[in-house]
C-alpha cells in the first residue's frame, strides 16, 4: 500500500471511530497520529463528510510521460548505449535524452532526464572506477604478500 493510500485508509478509520462516538485521543492511538491532526479530521468531517477525507487527484502539470512511454524508455535503455549508435556501453544524461526523443518524441531537460532514471526508473548513478590499463592483480597481491611485511619490518 502506497503512502498516500494509508493515510487514506488512517483517516477513513478514524471516521468510523468518530461515527461510533470515541474520543480524538483514543483514535489518535488507534490510527497512530497525534491528537492534533485527529481534531483537524474531525473539523474536515464535520463541514464536508467523508468525501473530505478522501484522497484528491495529484495536482499540478501531468508529467510529459505516460507510463507507457516510459515502459518504452526503459526497454531502450536495456538495450544498451552501444545499439543506439554511442560508441561506448555508458549511459549519460545527454545520451538518455537524445535516446528518450528518439524513441518518445519528447525533448525532456536533463533535470527531467535525472528525475526520470532515479525516480520513474529507479536507476542509480553510477561512476567508473579509475584504475590503470596496466594493472596487474596478481603483481599487487605478490607484492602484498611478501615486499610489504619486509618493508614494515624494517632494515
Amino acid at each position: 500500500m502506497s503512502r498516500p493510500q494509508l493515510a487514506e485508509a488512517r483517516r477513513v478509520r478514524a471516521v468510523e471511530l468518530f461515527e461510533g462516538g470515541v474520543s480524538n485521543a483514543g483514535i489518535a492511538r488507534a490510527v497512530g497520529v497525534c491528537a492534533e491532526g485527529v481534531r483537524r479530521w474531525r473539523r474536515v468531517w464535520e463541514e464536508g463528510g467523508v468525501s473530505a477525507l478522501r484522497r484528491r487527484s495529484a495536482t499540478g502539470r501531468p508529467p510529459k510521460l505516460d507510463d507507457t512511454r516510459v515502459e518504452m524508455v526503459r526497454a531502450a535503455l536495456g538495450q544498451g548505449a552501444q545499439a543506439h549508435g554511442f560508441e561506448a556501453d555508458l549511459w549519460t544524461l545527454e545520451r538518455v535524452g537524445v535516446v528518450v526523443e528518439r524513441v518518445t518524441g519528447v525533448v525532456l531537460s536533463s533535470a527531467s532526464v535525472w528525475r526520470l532514471l532515479t525516480g520513474r526508473l529507479g536507476w542509480s548513478l553510477q561512476r567508473r572506477e579509475r584504475r590503470a590499463v596496466e594493472r596487474d592483480e596478481s603483481e599487487i597481491a605478490r607484492w602484498i604478500a611478501h615486499a610489504c611485511p619486509r618493508i614494515k619490518r624494517g632494515p
